[in-house]
């Protein structure tokens, strides 16, 4: 089942560029200003842009650790996003 965070940013388009470009070395990466996707290992992670929120939507693969799988994208978001971290993940 997809777990959906709506992130409160006015930055949505550069951290979801700065995560897949990050990943892009080790998974399988689509992205562009607006939205991206990430092949990761433990389900897709799907972004999308808005003018005051990033949407990441994760869709954990039946054998995920989905608490993990939260907090790993959750952290590296934090990274990039240092100046506004932490950000604020509403999972549902």
């Amino acid at each position: 089942m997809p777990l959906t965070a709506t992130v409160p940013t006015t930055h949505g388009s550069r951290y979801l560029q700065q995560l897949c470009k990050h990943w892009s070395h080790k998974f399988d990466v689509d992205f562009d200003a607006d939205k991206g996707e990430i092949g990761f290992p433990m389900g897709p992670i799907r972004m999308a842009a808005q003018p005051e929120a990033l949407v990441v939507t994760l869709e954990p693969n039946a054998d995920a650790d989905v608490d993990r799988f939260k907090q790993v994208v959750a952290d590296h978001l934090n990274r990039f996003a240092f100046r506004e971290a932490p950000l604020s993940f509403d999972w549902r």
